[in-house]
């Protein structure tokens, strides 16, 4: 292909400074059992997908270092977190629910402190735009509290006292005891918090560990950890996982896992746990949603739905559309518009106005795409697009590949970045069957004008997988709705209130009828004697 992409890497003293770095980040702070500690072993440099121009050189920004804490620190923080819990008598797991929801209201305003300063980490350490990363903070702030008016209607439907057979008994639920949480360096405040706070909530213990990249961007929020909640109830550390998260399964002390990423690694880290049947899973892992443009489809609305849906934060979501079936009918047409509408889009600085398209962070992600384009193309399929596949250091065009077919590589493997393939069908058999074929199941966009159509499609299509979506691109939210998958793609469901089920279980209290009794529950009920037994709630 001949044409290069307007896209260039900036000189260092060009950046705005609202936006620049000024000095580097050198974290060695982790928070244990209530108390903010300064590691004293090695750290490991934290690079920027950034570069920038020095003396004509393009070098990769370099924006601090981060912790490289060993197993015996890890197993600090899960001890911590065990005594936090104390067999389910600790001050976290026994609180009332009104009290948890305080703690949490006042970590969500120290966190609304710390917003400029996370939103730039997010922009350096993972290439976010800035749009998009005021975003993710702003709904992660909206996320908590979401689940806490959640929780205050679970509280109220809980706080009736049942009478079945001669026997009263309240129900309500209980937390699990100690959580690990692990999130997605795409999403590494939002996805990692949606479960991170219902687990709290809930009146579960956590050790929480962030992602590969996306790290330094908790720093600022350490303090507001340790001054909301009792200490050990939350503990944040650092390092690799195989020291640090694989250490922790392996004592068989960790009661729920909650791991976003790939199901490689949810296997090995779920097979090192040595007692299965008493660990609880949520898992978000990969996905190749698929769209299918119908004949009939209004076209101008499936282009700039699969513009956003595949590109996206370049591809980078679990929820982005990574295939892309056109009926033949209409396949030049799509192509035609779909190349149109890629060509407006700005690549450039996460902080420059209007930018879709920039740097991708993780190392050997650009080589990974090339093989992957590379082979379509020796199989059979072009690259449509003017400069597509292009790559500069960490930055690499969007590659609109056409025809594609299931010998090739893009077929088959989530490319979780700014590669599209587009195959064309003339009959809808052949979407449907990748979908039965495939190992993910998470969700699909059809775009059709008919009725008939639509309703012939999401019959047999909700049971391959958990969303389906018309007429638009694939998404997450709003997050009071499930977010769930079938196969490869996920266990447990995640929703503002799903995710409080998913942290907790069912538990009751049954007192038999009797005169004694009568006296004993009224007495417990009536001096509020007990934070599981009640009736009171909160408005």
């Amino acid at each position: 292909m001949t044409g290069k992409p307007a896209f260039d890497f900036p000189e260092k003293d060009s950046i705005p400074a609202e936006f620049a770095i000024i000095e580097s980040v050198e974290q060695r702070e982790y928070l244990v059992n209530g108390e903010i500690r300064i590691w004293q072993g090695p750290v490991a440099d934290v690079f920027s997908p950034i570069y920038l121009k020095l003396d004509g050189v393009l070098t990769q920004a370099r924006i601090g270092s981060q912790p490289v804490l060993d197993r015996h620190a890890a197993l600090e923080a899960m001890n911590a977190a065990i005594g936090a819990y104390d067999e389910g008598r600790g001050e976290w797991a026994t609180m009332r629910v009104k009290d948890r929801i305080d703690c949490m209201v006042r970590f969500a305003r120290a966190m609304k402190e710390k917003r400029e300063e996370v939103v730039k980490l997010l922009m350096w350490e993972i290439g976010k735009t800035l749009a998009d990363s005021r975003k993710e903070f702003d709904r992660t702030i909206d996320y908590i509290f979401e689940t806490i008016d959640a929780l205050k209607s679970l509280d109220r439907d809980s706080s009736r006292i049942q009478k079945v057979q001669g026997v009263y008994a309240q129900i309500r639920r209980g937390p699990l005891g100690v959580a690990l949480c692990m999130g997605p360096y795409n999403y590494p405040l939002n996805e990692t918090y949606c479960s991170l706070i219902p687990a709290l909530l809930m009146g579960n213990s956590v050790v929480f560990k962030p992602a590969k990249y996306g790290v330094l961007l908790h720093r600022p929020l350490l303090e507001a950890f340790r001054d909301s909640f009792p200490k050990g109830v939350i503990n944040v550390i650092y390092g690799e996982g195989a020291e640090t998260s694989g250490t922790l399964m392996q004592s068989g002390k960790i009661d729920v896992l909650s791991f976003i990423g790939t199901s490689k690694v949810a296997n090995i880290l779920k097979k090192q746990h040595p007692y299965p049947n008493r660990l609880r899973a949520a898992l978000g892992l990969e996905a190749k949603n698929p769209a299918i443009i119908m004949p009939d489809a209004d076209m101008e609305l499936a282009v700039e739905e699969c513009i956003t849906g595949s590109l996206s934060y370049n591809g980078q979501r679990c929820t982005a559309l990574k295939m892309i079936f056109v009926h033949e009918d209409v396949v030049e047409q799509f192509m035609d518009k779909y190349q149109r509408r890629l060509k407006t889009l700005k690549s450039g600085m996460p902080w420059e106005d209007q930018v879709v398209l920039t740097p991708l962070p993780e190392k050997g992600k650009t080589e990974f795409l090339k093989e992957l384009i590379d082979d379509a193309c020796s199989k059979g399929a072009r690259i449509m697009n003017e400069g597509g596949g292009e790559v500069l250091k960490s930055f690499l065009y969007p590659a609109v590949l056409y025809p594609v077919n299931s010998e090739m590589r893009i077929y088959h493997e989530e490319q979780f970045g700014p590669v599209v393939p587009v195959v064309s069908f003339n009959d809808v058999s052949q979407p449907i069957d990748y979908m039965v074929n495939s190992n993910f199941g998470q969700q699909v966009s059809i775009f059709s004008t008919n009725p008939d159509v639509i309703a012939h499609l999401v019959d047999p299509l909700v049971n391959q997988v958990c969303r389906v979506n018309i007429n638009s691109q694939c998404q997450r939210g709003p997050d009071v709705f499930p977010f769930n998958g079938r196969k490869d793609s996920a266990e447990g469901t995640l929703s503002v209130s799903d995710a409080l089920r998913v942290f907790s279980i069912r538990t009751l209290v049954a007192v038999k009828q009797s005169s004694l009794n009568d006296k004993i529950l009224a007495e417990i009920l009536e001096e509020r004697k007990s934070t599981f037994l009640r009736t009171d709630y909160i408005l």
